[in-house]
């Protein structure tokens, strides 16, 4: 019996222990972490900044020799003939001519009007490029996971509000169902009371189908199993010290979009060092070490062999190829032009996009103000109604009206946090700010 009682109580705190971490608490910092981890699109670029990390080296950018091994192999079969200057002649059916060369073989370039130091610099710039893209997409999922959490957060604040009001209508119809009991109210009022009641409860399913649909999209931003089951935290801390003159300096020293710009004005500068050194002479030297070897059926010598060193070197420069090296440089300057365009076109949007976010997130800062006031005169208003419904003072439209005004304040206060958060996120997004 004993061990009966042990068992039964094992098995109930196992399947405490289960429902507890099917619910887990799931804190925005730990989603974050997780994303940061596992999100696809973070680890696709992460990627590409490590095949921009590995291509910075001398090797990519031609400085360094080349070596070569090369082996060729000739065989053939024919029927010859051959008249000497005597007047004498050979001939020889299916005969055999075997021809083998193999070595080695250095080339470097040694001069190519520094294209090469220009080509590695242009590397390092790419490099930068790859971080500055990985540090973009970092930002923009790392928004996207505190957009999803915190309109989880306020649907579940929601959830709250729909319940509330639910437990409400139930006393308000269960108040009907007594006063029709005893004459007080006509059969009218209990009906109406039960519409409500209806009405309320579709609008919780409502909500319950959005908010678990919003755990599933969290779920997809953390690239896990979207059948995780989670809650998340009720309240939602918004940072309310922003100052547009300091979201402006940082914006202009750690946004991506515009650091990218920079990268790629530098990236042309050195594109066109590239091009202007196609006007200089290009000077490689070669090496090698050859085996030569032939075998002939016919002819003055049947078996030869050689072997040893050559070395020396090749020097080109071009002197008229068709005006083409004035036409790419004259592209590759509109390319530096252009790009000096696109670092100005950056700031005038980044600018006009920080002002009017940070206008917004003024005026949702103060929307919580408002409606967190609306909301505590809503409830006021709702123990009054409550208490004058009790005994009979007031119709139950006036109830219904001030149970629904409570709730839509309820609900606008939540929004207002959400929006305002919002605003904190986008605001911090432009600025490269958002710690993580």
């Amino acid at each position: 019996m004993n061990i009966k009682k042990i068992y039964c109580t094992l098995l109930i705190l196992f399947f405490c222990m289960v429902q507890t971490k099917a619910q887990e608490v799931l804190t925005i910092e730990q989603a974050m972490t997780i994303a940061l981890e596992n999100n696809f699109e973070i680890k696709i670029a992460k990627n590409n900044s490590k095949i921009s990390e590995t291509n910075v080296t001398i090797g990519n950018a031609g400085m360094l020799p080349t070596a070569t091994a090369n082996v060729t192999d000739n065989n053939s079969i024919m029927n010859s003939s051959q008249t000497r200057q005597d007047g004498t002649s050979t001939s020889l059916d299916n005969a055999k001519n075997n021809s083998l060369s193999y070595g080695v073989s250095l080339g470097w370039t040694v001069f190519d009007g520094m294209k090469m130091f220009a080509r590695l610099d242009q590397l390092k710039e790419l490099q930068k490029l790859g971080d500055a893209e990985l540090k973009r997409t970092i930002l923009v999922k790392i928004a996207q996971v505190n957009s999803a959490y915190y309109d989880l957060v306020q649907m579940q604040q929601q959830l709250a509000a729909l319940d509330t009001t639910i437990v409400i209508s139930n006393q308000r119809l269960t108040l009907a169902k007594n006063r029709f009991s005893i004459g007080k109210a006509s059969k009218l009022e209990v009906l109406n009371a039960q519409v409500d009641l209806n009405s309320d409860q579709v609008a919780l399913l409502r909500q319950k189908e959005a908010y678990a649909n919003g755990k599933i999209l969290l779920n997809q931003h953390l690239a896990r199993d979207p059948k995780i089951d989670y809650k998340v935290t009720d309240e939602v801390v918004v940072d309310n010290k922003l100052v547009l003159a300091d979201l402006m300096d940082l914006a202009q020293k750690q946004n991506p979009a515009l650091e990218a710009q920079i990268i790629n004005k530098r990236i042309a500068e050195l594109q066109l060092k590239q091009v202007k050194a196609d006007r200089y002479p290009t000077l490689r030297l070669t090496t090698g070490y050859n085996f030569n070897e032939s075998q002939s059926s016919l002819g003055f010598t049947s078996e030869t062999s050689s072997r040893g060193l050559n070395y020396g070197f090749n020097a080109s420069m071009n002197i008229f190829d068709g005006f083409n090296q004035h036409r790419n440089e004259k592209v590759a300057k509109l390319q530096i032009e252009n790009s000096t365009l696109a670092i100005e076109q950056q700031n005038t949007v980044l600018s006009t996009q920080l002002s009017t976010a940070f206008q917004t997130y003024l005026t949702n800062l103060e929307l919580i103000d408002l409606e967190q006031d609306n909301e505590a005169i809503a409830k006021q208003n709702l123990d009054i109604t409550l208490d004058k419904f009790r005994i009979g003072t007031i119709t139950t439209l006036d109830f219904r009206t001030a149970q629904l005004n409570y709730v839509n304040a309820k609900v606008r206060y939540s929004n207002a946090q959400y929006e305002a958060k919002l605003s904190e996120i986008a605001l911090k997004e432009l600025a490269g700010n958002i710690n993580f």
